[in-house]
């Protein structure tokens, strides 16, 4: 365990997401005229069976009657050989309900670098220069894969508080299966994080010269490409408006991974390998601290009860089901095999969170936090304090959270013990 005390920018932050202990219907209507997507994406180790998790949900969701689209970002295959349709890289109806559609970075860059050659050409900050870059000979830089998806599944699910889409598809469900675990971590955290840098950015930019002199044609140029307002423009607002915009935006979005009527995130694991099965438990972690809440446990492929329950209850308190192991290689019978899916496991597939044990609960009486941390050991977990004891800094699993606390515990970190997948954590 570490502590330490340099400055860090200060995220206010009333609680922590919750994490649940029974599941609840969520509230997803297909018939309201104020609906909202509901985005849902998988976590587990590489060949645990995500990609078969997410097939399979899309299809079920669409059975059951909502405009759902499956976003694949990746090159594997797999995806499309389930569906038995090919991908393109736009949604595409592949049956009833349910569209599709490929997400490859390399295209994904085309559209902003457009909207910014517009924005350009009306304030005229890089005097033509920008208009000269041609986007089709732009690679993809590390870091894109996470960044440029961020934007596409905001247009099919509107986190952020815009309007007045150009092109507006309102699905039910977007189901995200992403390259890897953990860059679906980074996107679950992006905004939130991102509130830290602009702080930072912020700062420079109203207290240097540099900044007071570059920032607010830089800002406009941003704010107006990405389109973050209802009019795509920034006539008419201060820098001051703008940056308070973007605040109030990502605290928007950050808030929406928080929310399981939104969000829903699952593990999957392979229940006949050890290591799938710590790895599910360490995403589990990993998702507290990004930010977010886990919604189910699913292993992959058929296993006998005892194995069900002994799963079940590794995985306690989330709600646990197997869903079979689909092959690539010959034609599937969808109507069949989602007929087939237990109860249980259509129950996860909808279910929302509840509150009934948080993955930070504050005892006022005896000066601790409790934070829930499945997956990680004590060793493994670093506290840092900040601003003079009003924040704890916590970080495990490659993530980073600050837990704002309660006036009456504010104070310096007394001693920590680790206790049921748990850290309780002593002020003084």
């Amino acid at each position: 365990m570490a502590f330490a005390s340099p400055l860090l920018i200060s995220v206010p932050r009333s609680h922590a997401p919750a994490l649940n202990r029974r599941c609840i219907r969520a509230p997803i209507m297909a018939n309201s005229s104020e609906k909202s997507t509901r985005l849902v994406t998988f976590l587990g180790k590489g060949g645990s069976g995500k990609t078969t998790a997410a097939v399979l949900a899309a299809q079920h969701y669409a059975m059951e009657g909502l405009n759902t689209c499956l976003v694949v970002h990746s090159q594997d295959k797999t995806a499309e050989e389930l569906m038995g349709c090919k991908i393109g890289n736009s949604p595409t109806e592949c049956k009833n309900n349910l569209s599709i559609v490929r997400l490859e970075t390399s295209k994904m860059l085309l559209e902003p670098l457009e909207r910014m050659k517009k924005v350009d050409a009306r304030l005229n900050l890089t005097q033509g220069v920008l208009d000269g870059v041609v986007g089709e000979e732009l690679g993809v830089l590390p870091g894109m894969d996470s960044i440029f998806p961020a934007l596409v599944l905001e247009k099919l699910v509107h986190f952020l508080p815009r309007v007045n889409y150009r092109s507006r598809t309102n699905f039910d469900i977007v189901v995200y299966d992403g390259i890897s675990s953990e860059e679906t971590l980074r996107l679950i955290g992006a905004t939130e994080r991102a509130r830290w840098y602009l702080k930072y950015i912020r700062s420079l930019a109203e207290k240097t010269d540099i900044g007071r002199l570059t920032a607010p044609s830089l800002l406009k140029l941003a704010y107006e490409s990405a389109n973050l307002n209802d009019g795509g423009s920034s006539d008419g607002k201060t820098s001051t408006e703008i940056w308070n915009d973007i605040e109030q935006i990502l605290e928007k979005a950050s808030v929406s991974f928080a929310d399981s009527s939104k969000f829903g995130c699952y593990l999957v694991m392979n229940p006949s390998s050890g290591a799938s099965i710590k790895s599910a438990m360490r995403y589990w972690g990993c998702a507290i601290q990004a930010g977010t809440q886990i919604s189910g446990a699913f292993g992959v492929g058929s296993q006998s009860s005892l194995s069900i329950k002994e799963l079940s209850q590794q995985f306690s308190p989330l709600a646990f089901a197997c869903i079979p192991y689909l092959s690539t290689g010959s034609s599937l019978d969808w109507d069949t095999i989602i007929n087939s899916l237990s109860n249980d496991a259509k129950r996860i597939l909808h279910s929302a969170t509840d509150d009934s044990q948080p993955s930070v609960r504050f005892d006022t009486s005896q000066k601790s936090v409790t934070l829930f941390m499945p997956g990680f050991e004590k060793a493994e977990i670093k506290l840092y304090q900040y601003r003079g004891g009003a924040e704890l800094l916590v970080e495990a699993g490659d993530q980073r959270r600050i837990i704002r606390l309660p006036h009456a515990m504010q104070g310096k970190v007394g001693g920590a013990k680790f206790l049921n997948s748990s850290l309780v954590v002593t002020l003084r």
